[in-house]
């Protein structure tokens, strides 16, 4: 469940061959289901608000490796099984968010999602089911997040079990997005790293470098930028950069510089890895000591969370 996160203050779980599920969770069936494929699934609870069930909507959200492309067509997909003596329930869906959702609730959250299930999802008879579907992207959403956003006074349930649950679980594994032909192109932006005029001394911050929370290991969002630094470096041989990495004010001065450094590290492991040359590149860190917006507020500091690349030289 790697780069997965929780979209609100509930708590999805995560099943694999080192979790242990607790004596009381296990009683009720918890985790006896095998993934669908691999090692490890998800599963959230999807119904039971109104039955006073804590946690009784739980969601799970990804960012995605490049933005969605506004008029293309996308295929979803996932494989679901229940919990076998959850209630079955419908409206487990895909919702596509510009922007990371992090709601101060466990209760639904009140979106909109681009394809569910409009029938109850009954594996009764199969371990795994497929659930997939197509919707065209209105906007250039960047976040995935999977869950039943209709409230219980809106959602099907159904049970044949004498001993069910009084609320909806589901176990969720393998999934999928992709583009649906034909494949529209990427816009290009003004200001997009392919379009700038490089010169000698000019310093340009990357956009969109992601980096797991406290860790210098890159996010696979950063790749596109990371690709596009790539084919610059190796349309102009003779260019020789200087990666910078900065952080905001939390954490220590002494933490901040050597986290700095080594995420700037990072991006010059990538290039040296598809085949830059050592001597082409440097780095620094500079930790908090350049911020470029207040660090007071989550918006500023996520502006100062940023790698830049200086132009040492650049011959043709």
């Amino acid at each position: 469940m790697k780069y997965w996160s929780a979209a609100t203050v509930a708590s999805p779980d995560v099943f694999g061959p080192r979790v242990r599920v607790p004596a009381h969770w296990a009683a009720k069936g918890f985790g006896q289901r095998a993934p669908h494929s691999g090692l490890s699934m998800s599963g959230i609870t999807v119904y039971g608000c109104d039955k006073g069930k804590p946690h009784c909507r739980e969601y799970i959200e990804v960012q995605l490796t490049e933005p969605l492309v506004v008029g293309q067509r996308y295929y979803v997909e996932m494989w679901v099984s229940h919990l076998p003596r959850s209630l079955q329930c419908n409206n487990l869906g895909f919702y596509f968010s510009e922007k990371p959702i992090n709601e101060l609730t466990d209760r639904e959250l009140p979106f909109e999602p681009q394809f569910k299930s409009e029938k109850i999802i009954d594996c009764s008879h199969k371990t795994w089911q497929r659930l997939a579907g197509r919707f065209v992207a209105q906007t250039e959403a960047e976040y995935l997040i999977i869950g039943n956003f209709s409230p219980d006074s809106l959602t099907q349930t159904h049970t044949d079990r004498e001993d069910a649950l009084q609320f909806g679980y589901y176990y969720l594994d393998d999934v999928l997005v992709k583009k649906v032909p034909p494949i529209l192109p990427i816009p290009v932006k003004d200001d997009d790293l392919t379009r700038l005029q490089l010169e000698e001394g000019m310093i340009v911050t990357l956009q969109n470098i992601y980096f797991e929370f406290d860790s210098w290991e890159l996010h696979p969002r950063s790749y596109i930028e990371l690709k596009k630094l790539l084919t610059i470096m190796k349309n102009n041989p003779g260019m020789i950069i200087e990666l910078r990495g900065h952080t905001d004010d939390r954490g220590s001065e002494d933490y901040n510089l050597k986290l700095s450094e080594k995420r700037a590290l990072a991006v010059v492991q990538y290039l040296q890895q598809h085949g830059i040359g050592e001597h082409r590149t440097r780095y620094r860190g500079f930790g908090a000591s350049q911020p470029i917006a207040p660090n007071d507020t989550p918006e500023g500091r996520q502006e100062n969370r940023r790698v830049e690349f200086l132009v040492i030289q650049k011959l043709q």
